[in-house]
């Protein structure tokens, strides 16, 4: 029997059969959601169950899936999710917030939050006999694809603008993917790599096409429930601030607390929080508009990760804040680009998009949108690594100095 009962249109509300569909709803193309018997789970399994569980990776929440554990002990699938939280002192204490967590999910595998949907996927791939998996990302979901496929055995094709970073390139070659450089961008390499799936049969991973994508990384709303909601006993509603791009992860976040507010194990509501660059704000720019109209721009950001001209799972990751009393947030790449720095002090290294959700969270203390008594995280969700030089501009160049203390002395005056 599935262990889902199928999905549901996020547009026109349509459900369909578990095996109906495979990826968007054949009626206007929306993005489908996966329902669940919440009733059934609900007495099948209670949260003393999970938080006693010793496995540290998303598969602690196999009966919340809508895959089975797959399992590959001993491989990088057994490492994604339960990623660490910091409460940095010095930051607190320079924003005022008591109650600040940050959770770095650049310590996964491939060292992104991308690890979450591609695991997932991979599983589902296993489930239906998909040998090969196909993706469009500027970088870390197509590393975090390979990665996961290799550990699984399974054969990966990525395509991948040109531009995207070298250092995200070296991983899906070195993971062994078939990697297509795209000379067009992000949105192009999207529609090419549908095309290539629909033509040559491969399973398709794409952010906000595949339903399954959002259902990997809605895991980190559990581990932030495990790990803040339960383990604090909050009382009042957390903030969370999250990086926005294709809006699959804000809107995977938002799913996943919706499922436990399905099942009664949650009973705050958290704030959600999109944050994205100027240069990269559909989804920001309809949120001012204050309504669910989203048009494309023409995306200009260090960013890469969240650099899309028109998001694929928009309108979900804009009711993510609207249906939580959150907001979206725009930060310049300045700001972005201090936010590494700010970051690295404490000894978090975040990539571009890492950082401006920490950005975002400072602009919200400025605007008001959130008090001294919030409690707050922030999701870090790849590791400044995926972009050395992106890091290098956030801050000043070492000086080089002859191998003497002459000079020494000289440069450290």
């Amino acid at each position: 029997m599935a262990k889902f009962l199928g999905y549901q249109c996020s547009v026109c509300g349509k459900e369909f059969d578990s095996d109906e569909v495979t990826y968007t709803c054949p009626e206007d193309g929306g993005n489908l959601d996966i329902i669940y018997d919440y009733s059934t789970l609900s007495k099948s399994i209670k949260p003393d169950v999970i938080f006693a569980s010793d496995e540290p990776s998303i598969w602690r929440y196999t009966p919340l899936l809508p895959v089975d554990d797959p399992g590959y002990d001993h491989t990088p699938l057994r490492s994604v999710g339960w990623t660490p939280l910091y409460s940095p002192h010095a930051i607190k204490e320079e924003l005022g917030l008591p109650n600040l967590w940050i959770k770095d999910d650049g310590r996964n595998p491939t060292a992104s939050f991308k690890d979450r949907a591609s695991a997932v996927v991979v599983a589902r791939a296993k489930e239906i006999n998909a040998e090969i998996v196909v993706t469009a990302s500027t970088g870390n979901a197509g590393a975090a694809l390979a990665g996961m496929a290799a550990a699984a055995s399974h054969q990966a094709v990525i395509f991948a603008p040109k531009t995207a970073p070298p250092a995200k390139i070296a991983q899906l070659l070195v993971f062994g993917a078939q990697v297509y450089l795209v000379d067009g961008n992000y949105d192009q390499a999207f529609d090419l790599s549908i095309q290539a799936a629909e033509t040559f049969g491969w399973y398709c991973r794409n952010t906000g096409f595949n339903p399954f994508t959002a259902e990997g990384k809605k895991t980190a709303a559990f581990e932030i429930w495990e790990q803040v909601i339960a383990k604090q006993n909050l009382k009042k509603s957390l903030c969370v601030f999250v990086s926005v791009g294709d809006g699959n992860i804000i809107s995977g976040l938002h799913k996943g607390f919706k499922d436990l507010k399905a099942l009664g194990w949650l009973e705050n509501m958290p704030r959600i929080f999109g944050v994205q660059s100027v240069g990269s704000a559909a989804i920001a720019n309809a949120y001012e508009n204050g309504n669910e109209e989203i048009s494309a721009v023409r995306a200009d950001t260090l960013a890469d990760s969240i650099s899309v001209d028109m998001p694929r799972d928009g309108l979900r990751a804009l009711r993510a804040a609207t249906q939580t009393n959150g907001a979206y947030i725009k930060v310049s790449d300045e700001a972005i680009l201090e936010g590494i720095a700010r970051l690295g002090v404490e000894g978090i290294f975040a990539e571009p998009a890492a950082s401006t959700a920490f950005a975002g969270l400072q602009k919200a203390i400025q605007s008001d949108l959130i008090t001294s008594q919030d409690p707050v995280v922030v999701m870090s969700t790849g590791s400044g690594l995926k972009d050395v030089n992106a890091a290098q501009k956030s801050v000043k160049a070492a000086p080089i100095i002859a191998p003497n203390l002459t000079a020494l002395k000289k440069a450290m005056k």
